[in-house]
């Protein structure tokens, strides 16, 4: 059995290089004759620098959306998205499609699909539409988070820990493996953060240098050693985070440090299978036994209101007198007409296994031909419960 492809799905702050990168990895990839396919979720982009195969841009008119809905920019990206969400069945159809495509097929099937994010990465991350699209992709392939991280801006204790902290949150909120990408090392070396995050005392000693050097303030909150002690707490409580991270440093610009990267992602997608996969699995089994528990509910609802329970044949005549000659007739009829009653029975029981469909469908309740519940409560019908 073929290996599936791997989703990439890149988040970052704004001004991190996070498109640069996908262009990046894009051109990576087709250089190595692993042509990927591409999905720009970004519906604010006026341009992209590589040439994504579903983009948002050409079913949602971001402008639009802003102008008719009487929204800001940001508003305008997550009703975007929540509206692309209304969509998600599709998108996940065709990448199914692609991945596994015909065998008379000439192109072959991707190894990655890199999905590109909205440079406002709250909106991503935060928005129903967001935990829907990453959800359905994990649900059907292998997925990892690739979070770029700026790291000239990063090169504070303060800064590095507010990025730590905030790939700590999506991590957890995702629930899907991740990569620290310390992109723009053409400008800034990332061998420091590699460092913090493996050696505890290294970090302290770059705090204590930038405390003697003022660099919290001399008076109030930073003189009065309150933030260097929460950055040394932070970074205690954040030791074992690291310890699930793959981290790469990469400049978007050369090149560097892309092969690092696309390492990391194979050690990523074992690890979402070895990890991940059963999780999600127990997830959605979960989610099917309460949808199946609550139809149930409904269904008896539906069967009680309805007051359909059989009531016993025999019941009708109770009262009535017995005729000798009513029984010598009911045995020819027997002998003749070989058991019509047992007929009647199960035509009689289909009539009542229609009804009860028919009632349930007018109720909202989808309700397959063969559906064993039906079944279940026919029985209990004619047991007269």
């Amino acid at each position: 059995m073929a290996t599936p492809p791997v989703a990439v799905v890149c988040v970052g702050m704004a001004g991190s290089g996070k498109t640069t990168f996908m262009q990046r990895i894009n051109n990576y990839l087709h250089v190595n004759k692993k042509k990927p396919y591409v999905l720009n979720l970004d519906p604010a982009v006026l341009n992209v620098p590589f040439q994504p195969n579903i983009d948002i841009r050409d079913s949602i008119n971001y402008k639009e959306v802003m102008k008719q809905y009487n929204l800001g920019p940001n508003g305008g990206i997550l009703t975007s998205l929540n509206l692309f969400a209304t969509k998600i069945d599709q998108i996940i159809n065709l990448l199914e499609k692609r991945a596994n495509p015909p065998p008379d097929s000439k192109v072959p099937p991707p190894k990655h699909f890199l999905v590109d994010t909205p440079g406002q990465i709250e909106v991503f991350v935060w928005s129903a539409s967001g935990s829907i699209l990453l959800e359905s992709l994990a649900s059907s392939f292998p997925t990892v988070i690739a979070y770029i991280i700026d790291t000239p801006r990063t090169s504070s204790t303060s800064t590095f820990m507010s990025n730590m902290l905030y790939a700590c949150s999506i991590l957890y909120k995702t629930k899907l493996p991740m990569i620290l990408v310390f992109n723009k090392t053409d400008v800034q070396d990332a061998d420091f953060a590699r460092e913090w995050m493996t050696d505890f005392e290294k970090f302290q000693e770059a705090l204590q240098e930038e405390q003697n050097k003022g660099v919290f303030g001399g008076e109030g909150f930073g003189g009065s050693g309150y933030m260097g002690s929460l950055l040394n707490s932070m970074s205690l409580m954040l030791e074992e985070f690291y310890s699930h991270l793959n981290m790469v440093a990469v400049s978007s610009m050369t090149g560097d440090g892309i092969d690092d990267f696309f390492e990391a992602v194979e050690e990523k997608r074992k690890e979402f299978d070895r990890d991940y996969r059963p999780e999600l699995e127990k997830r959605r089994k979960e989610r099917e036994a309460e949808s199946a528990t609550k139809r149930e509910q409904d269904l008896t609802k539906v069967m009680r209101d309805m007051n359909m329970n059989q009531q016993p044949k025999s019941s009708e005549n109770a009262a009535a007198p017995i005729d000798p000659a009513d029984d010598e007739e009911d045995e020819d009829e027997n002998d003749a007409d070989d058991y019509p009653d047992v007929e009647r029975d199960d035509d009689d029981e289909e009539v009542l296994k229609q009804r009860y469909k028919n009632a349930m469908r007018e109720q909202g309740i989808q309700v397959e031909d063969d559906d064993p519940t039906v079944a279940r409560m026919l029985a209990q019908a004619k047991r007269g419960g």
